[in-house]
C-alpha cells in the first residue's frame, strides 16, 4: 500500500493553506533537530525557544508562559467579538533511552528521548501557524487563532492546568490536538466522539503494624499477607462498586515488604495506577479506592496511608469539534482518509482544556504504510513516518479556516 498522490488528493479548491514544499522540508528538519534534543518538562528550555525565535522571524509575537517554559501565538486581529480557536501541542520528552540504532537525529541526550511523538506535534502546530500568518497577511484569515506550546505533559497532572492558570484560554472558545498513533498509516487520522483517551491517577499506600517472628504470626499484623490481600482484593472490590462499563481499574505496578524470610515486617509499601473510561466513575474513585484499602488493611489490622494523586480525566471529544476536524480532512483528503479510533487506556492533559471550552483530539497517523513492525509509544524505538506532519498542518489550516466560516 502506498500513499496517494498529492494530484489525486480531493482538495476542496476554495479552501487555501496547503503546506508549501520548502515550509515542509524545513518543518521535518525542526522535528529532527526537536528528536535530537530532548527535554523533560519544565525544562524544555531550548524547545521554548527555538518556537519563539521561528515564530518571531514569521513576524509574529509569541509570549512564553509563567512557568518558563511553553508558550503561546495569536494569529490574526482580534476584534473580541468571536472567540478563538486554539491549536495545541506538548513539547516534552521521556526519561527514556533512545535504542534507535540506524537513525542519523537520534537523541543525544542520555536516557531522553521523544518516545511519545510530541516533537511531531510540535512541528504540527508550528507548521499550521506559519502557514495560516502568510494568510492572515494575504488578507484570507477572517478569525484569529491562537498556538499553545504546553510544557510538561508527561508530568502528572500535567502542564495543562499551569497553563491554563497562565491564561491560554482566555479568548478561547474552542481547541483541537493531535495525538501520534503508531497503528494508523501516515496520510490518515482517527476520530471519535465522545471520550478518547481514559483517566489516569497515581496510587501510593503505605501499610504498618507490629512485626515478629513468622513462627508466632498470631501476635503480629501480618503485613505481607495484608499487602497481598490489598493488592488482589481491591481491584476487584473498586470494579464491583461502579457500573462495569466505567472501566475503572486499578492495576499495581510495585510491592515491596520485609528483607528476612522468617521475620514478619512492619512496614509494606505498594504502588500503582487508577484508569477509569467514564468521567463521573473517575470523580468517584478516590472515595471508593480509599474505602477499599481501608476495608482490607483493618482485616489485618494494619494501619493504611493513601496517597491519591489526580492525574487527568478522560479526554471527551465534543461532537461539534469533532466534526470540525472530520470536514476539515475531508476537505484536504477525502472521507476515506479518516478513520474510527478506539477509546484509549492512555491518559492525556488535553483532557483539562475541554474542562473550560470544547475541544477535539485526532490520533494522527505515523505509521508508514505497509510497515507492520511494531513501533509503540513510551519505547525506546518509537519513530514516525514524517509525512504526519504534512498531515496534521493541512488538516489544523482547514480546520481554522473552516472554522472562521462557520
Amino acid at each position: 500500500m502506498s500513499r496517494e498522490s498529492e494530484a489525486d488528493l480531493p482538495r476542496e479548491p476554495s479552501l487555501p493553506g496547503a503546506l508549501p514544499e520548502a515550509l515542509r522540508a524545513e518543518l521535518v528538519a525542526f522535528r529532527r533537530d526537536l528528536h535530537m534534543h530532548p527535554e523533560l518538562g519544565n525544562q524544555e528550555f531550548r524547545t521554548t525557544a527555538a518556537l519563539k525565535a521561528r515564530l518571531e522571524q514569521a513576524g509574529l509575537e509569541p509570549r512564553v508562559l509563567d512557568t518558563g517554559t511553553g508558550l503561546i501565538c495569536d494569529i490574526g486581529d482580534r476584534d473580541g467579538a468571536r472567540p478563538m480557536l486554539a491549536l495545541r501541542a506538548d513539547i516534552d520528552a521521556l526519561p527514556i533511552p533512545d535504542t534507535k540504532t540506524e537513525c542519523a537525529y537520534r537523541s543525544t541526550v542520555p536516557d531522553r528521548a521523544h518516545a511519545c511523538g510530541h516533537d511531531i506535534h510540535t512541528a504540527v502546530v508550528l507548521g499550521a501557524g506559519l502557514v495560516l500568518a502568510e494568510l492572515h497577511r494575504e488578507g484570507q484569515l477572517k478569525r484569529p487563532v491562537r498556538l499553545i506550546f504546553q510544557p510538561a505533559e508527561e508530568v502528572l497532572p500535567g502542564g495543562a492546568p499551569d497553563a491554563i492558570e497562565s491564561g491560554v484560554l482566555d479568548g478561547v472558545g474552542r481547541i483541537v490536538g493531535v495525538h501520534c498513533d503508531p497503528k494508523v498509516d501516515a496520510g490518515r487520522i482517527g476520530l471519535r466522539h465522545g471520550a478518547i483517551t481514559s483517566a489516569c491517577d497515581r496510587l501510593e499506600v503505605s501499610l504498618d503494624g507490629a512485626g515478629g517472628h513468622t513462627a508466632r504470626p498470631h501476635l503480629t499484623t501480618d503485613l505481607v499477607t495484608a499487602a497481598a490481600r490489598v493488592v488482589t482484593d481491591v481491584p476487584a472490590l473498586v470494579a464491583r462498586r461502579v457500573d462495569a462499563r466505567s472501566g475503572l481499574a486499578v492495576t499495581w505496578g510495585r510491592i515491596e515488604s520485609g528483607h528476612a524470610c522468617n521475620v514478619i515486617p512492619q512496614h509494606a509499601e505498594l504502588s500503582g495506577t487508577v484508569r477509569c473510561l467514564d468521567l463521573d466513575a473517575w470523580r468517584a474513585a478516590p472515595d471508593l479506592v480509599h474505602a477499599a484499602i481501608d476495608e482490607i488493611a483493618n482485616l489485618y489490622r494494619a494501619k493504611s496511608e493513601i496517597n491519591y494523586i489526580r492525574g487527568v480525566p478522560p479526554v471527551v471529544n465534543d461532537p461539534a469539534v469533532t466534526d470540525l476536524l472530520r470536514d476539515a480532512m475531508t476537505a484536504r483528503r477525502g472521507a476515506h482518509s479518516i478513520e474510527d479510533t478506539e477509546q484509549s487506556l492512555g491518559g492525556e492533559d488535553f483532557s483539562w482544556y475541554l474542562e473550560h471550552v470544547p475541544g477535539a483530539m485526532a490520533r494522527l497517523g505515523v505509521r508508514t504504510p505497509g510497515d507492520r513492525t511494531t513501533r509503540d509509544l513510551h519505547r525506546g524505538d518509537f519513530d514516525a513516518d514524517e509525512y504526519a506532519i504534512t498531515v496534521g498542518v493541512e488538516m489544523f489550516t482547514a480546520a481554522a479556516l473552516l472554522d472562521a466560516a462557520g
